[in-house]
């Protein structure tokens, strides 16, 4: 793609943007958030989705909706979405007669969890440093 004439944009650090003040942090944040924060992972319960089966192996639906004290539909809603963004594989089964439902994190959920991690990490520093002045 052909530079248009217009001068490039500067990418504000975050540590740059703290030592300007709160309205430099803030307008960083809404700058990083639209372009690194990742919103899917953003909400609460697909966090913690995400979360829990980073810390296991697999879990069953089961044990995700004890562990979110969630419903079913409002679990099979959020584990769809991660699904379809290919955050998470889905394997169904029968044990006996009973269905049994298996979510693993995929290696591009886990990658997407630490970018995640690593963007608020770096908002919570910055913001720790504007509140030592």
């Amino acid at each position: 793609m052909a530079n248009s004439g217009a001068a490039p944009r500067r990418r504000i650090d975050v540590e740059d943007a703290a030592e300007r003040g709160p309205k430099a942090l803030r307008a960083h944040a809404a700058s990083s958030e639209s372009r690194a924060l990742d919103t899917l992972i953003h909400h609460r319960m697909r966090l913690g989705i995400v979360s829990a089966l980073a810390a296991n192996d697999s879990l069953t639906f089961n044990e995700l909706k004890a562990l979110l004290d969630t419903t079913d539909g409002n679990l099979s809603v959020h584990a769809r979405k991660l699904e379809e963004a290919q955050y998470l594989t889905c394997t169904k089964r029968f044990e006996g007669r009973r269905p049994r439902t298996e979510y693993r994190l995929t290696a591009a959920g886990r990658r997407a969890l630490q970018r995640y991690l690593d963007h608020m990490e770096s908002l919570i520093q910055a913001t720790r440093g504007t509140l030592a002045r």
